[in-house]
């Protein structure tokens, strides 16, 4: 590895920090932004858009959309301190945020993602035991008839698959293995074009396009407008990427200026990925109407073909089962920096155990470890167990994140990264802007809270 690098040095093709070359381009960046955003959330858009209706849903997508070109735009001016093409990198969200802001935000945006974070935890529970009960049911389904009373419980599959993550927890850099990105890419893209196809199949065999102007009808306005901000929560839950997207601008060679690349980068995967939610939600209400699922792949508006709606959902179950650990990973990583600093003299929290296992190789264990990640796995499946419930835990997830981490903090460190002076034209815009953002991020978490609420209660 020193010979490698000290060549690179010499030939003048090492990086401005002196590390080997990035070499990423507007298209590999693109692609990097489309796998990370398909995901768990295109499964409850036919659902949102069923909600709204056929012209406030596409408009609703199409707005986020364009939200979110934004808020990349202004997050990825943030890469470079001071001059955007040989200025200080942040490599990362949290180093732009503790750079720009400072330390009390740092611990409030640091309190928000793990909060996150950890909610996607929770959610990938309830939807990874929805998907083993909807691979039940098809094969149930298709041997007794759809009318036949096939019912499994949830909360079984919720235990084993905490079972599932505590032992992944255990393996050393599981979430460093390079081919669990390219399993949870290929998975991802897997089950939402069997979903899409689905959609578009039965509308054509339907003959018919379903749905309404005004969408699912309530019987009081005021069910109508939590059912709304619900579905505003959710589509906020498949669009932004603020989180990651200063780790994949860290992937780009230069020149030309990162920002500028990622731009292009952004307009490219927003147009993809809109374009698909588009399909994905439109479709899915065409076929179904107001009886659109919650999730589009275990609700059940699809009986056959059983083994592909199986697929589907061994593709998600696959899929969650490693992002889990992506998500848990930067929690992880906190605790045992946490601990380590607090406690350095502690035996318990920083020495490792040999264990030796039959046919395995030896084990290295702490014991901190262990206990920690078996608390924290214990209590994603504990909130799971309470509030099983799909659509409304997407929806709260979205609206918690969607402006402070997508709008708030990009915007405020766009001002200082290029010196906006107060109440010039662009701080007015940008702060009308964030505010119309927190005010539909405060609707669908009021709707959203109301949601778990009158499921738990009713």
């Amino acid at each position: 590895m020193a010979v490698q690098h000290s060549l690179q040095v010499i030939d003048g093709r090492c990086d401005d920090d002196g590390s080997p070359p990035r070499t990423g381009t507007e298209w590999t960046c693109a692609a990097h932004i489309i796998t990370a955003v398909i995901g768990s959330g295109v499964l409850s858009l036919a659902w949102g858009v069923a909600q709204l209706g056929w012209v406030a849903g596409p408009v609703c997508m199409l707005c986020f959309a364009v939200v979110t070109y934004v808020s990349a735009s202004l997050l990825s001016d943030c890469y470079r301190c001071q001059d955007a093409e040989k200025g200080p990198r942040n490599r990362s969200y949290m180093d732009a945020v503790r750079v720009y802001l400072g330390k009390k935000q740092t611990w409030a945006c640091g309190s928000l993602q793990y909060l996150s974070l950890y909610g996607c935890g929770v959610a990938y529970t309830i939807t990874t035991a929805t998907s083993i009960r909807a691979i039940l049911k098809a094969n149930c389904y298709h041997a007794h008839g759809h009318d036949a009373p096939c019912s499994f419980d949830g909360s079984y599959y919720m235990l084993m698959f905490g079972g599932a993550q505590l032992l992944l927890s255990s393996i050393p850099d599981f979430h460093d293995m390079a081919w669990l990105s390219v399993v949870a890419a290929v998975m991802s893209f897997s089950y939402a074009f069997i979903g899409l196809g689905l959609g578009l199949a039965s509308t054509i065999s339907n003959g018919v396009i379903k749905g309404s102007i005004t969408g699912v009808p309530t019987k009081t306005p005021l069910a109508k407008v939590w059912r709304v901000s619900q579905a505003i929560g959710d589509i906020a839950f498949a669009y932004p990427y603020s989180l990651i997207l200063l780790e994949i601008q860290d992937t780009l060679k230069s020149p030309p200026a990162e920002n500028k690349t990622m731009k292009k980068a952004s307009i490219i995967s927003i147009l993809v990925t809109t374009f698909f939610y588009l399909c994905c939600g439109c479709f899915g209400y065409a076929a179904f109407g107001s009886d659109a699922p919650g999730n589009l792949l275990t609700g059940f508006g699809f009986y056959e073909p059983y083994w592909l709606i199986d697929f589907a959902n061994a593709c998600i179950i696959l899929h969650l089962l490693g992002g889990y650990q992506v998500y848990s990973q930067p929690i992880y990583q906190f605790a045992d920096r946490y601990f380590a600093e607090r406690y350095p003299g502690s035996g318990f929290v920083n020495d490792f155990h040999t264990v030796k296992v039959p046919l395995l190789p030896p084990y290295r264990v702490n014991l901190l470890r262990v206990c920690f990640r078996t608390v924290y796995v214990g209590s994603t499946t504990a909130v799971a167990l309470f509030f099983p419930y799909f659509n409304e835990i997407l929806a709260l997830l979205g609206a918690l994140n969607f402006w402070p981490l997508a709008i708030y903090f990009p915007v405020e460190m766009y001002f200082i990264q290029r010196k906006v002076p107060r109440w010039s034209t662009r701080w007015l815009v940008l702060q009308g802007f964030s505010t119309v953002c927190l005010l539909v991020s405060a609707f669908a978490l009021v709707g959203s809270i109301q949601g778990v609420i009158s499921q738990k209660l009713g």
